[in-house]
């Protein structure tokens, strides 16, 4: 925990900046007539792989963009309490692997939206309060839990017009992120 209080100031700084560029892509894609969004993930066709690079930048509609930004902060600023390195690593980790499984085995649509980043996001916080299980993980599993514990049921096909393959490979990669990083802010110096 020594690093997470240090942290804080630079963790919203990093938060924020982050929802920035992607509210500044989703003004692009607006005054685009929303044509940035054939950029997404469309699976299984070659075109579809460079997708895997801008679906988390993407949003369908102003609607989408807003629906997703108040978990990505909430989420992404404990997740970046563990310091710029590892927030970084672990936001790779779920934006790739979640996008290449959701290329790979995702419906024959394009996929777009940070959905899939904050469901890693809620993965990543739930496993790693499993993983470590200290006293502050466990507490913000729990705050996070009690919040948006609804999330678990996106993971689900529940409607026709959501990337529930994005949510369930998000999450999916936020507990392998949180398996393969989770502990290593204890290292830190």
């Amino acid at each position: 925990m020594k690093n997470f209080l240090d942290n804080w100031l630079g963790a919203l700084q990093l938060i924020i900046t982050v929802t920035a560029l992607i509210w500044c892509a989703a003004l692009l894609n607006y005054l685009s007539g929303y044509t940035l969004s054939q950029f997404g993930i469309y699976p299984r066709e070659v075109v579809g792989l460079v997708g895997i690079l801008f679906w988390v930048l993407l949003h369908g509609d102003f609607t989408h963009i807003v629906l997703n930004t108040s978990p990505l902060l909430f989420m992404g600023f404990f997740v970046a309490l563990r310091g710029p390195v590892l927030y970084f690593k672990i936001t790779v980790l779920v934006w790739l692997v979640a996008g290449l499984a959701v290329w790979v085995f995702g419906r024959p649509a394009i996929h777009i939206g940070a959905s899939g980043l904050v469901f890693g996001y809620f993965g990543f916080i739930l496993a790693v309060a499993v993983y470590e299980r200290s006293i502050f993980d466990l507490a913000v599993a729990s705050v996070t839990i009690f919040y948006y514990g609804g999330l678990f049921f996106g993971i689900f096909p529940l409607e026709q017009f959501v990337s529930w393959e994005s949510h369930l490979s998000g999450f999916l990669a936020g507990i392998l992120a949180a398996r393969l990083f989770g502990k290593d802010w204890v290292k830190a110096p």
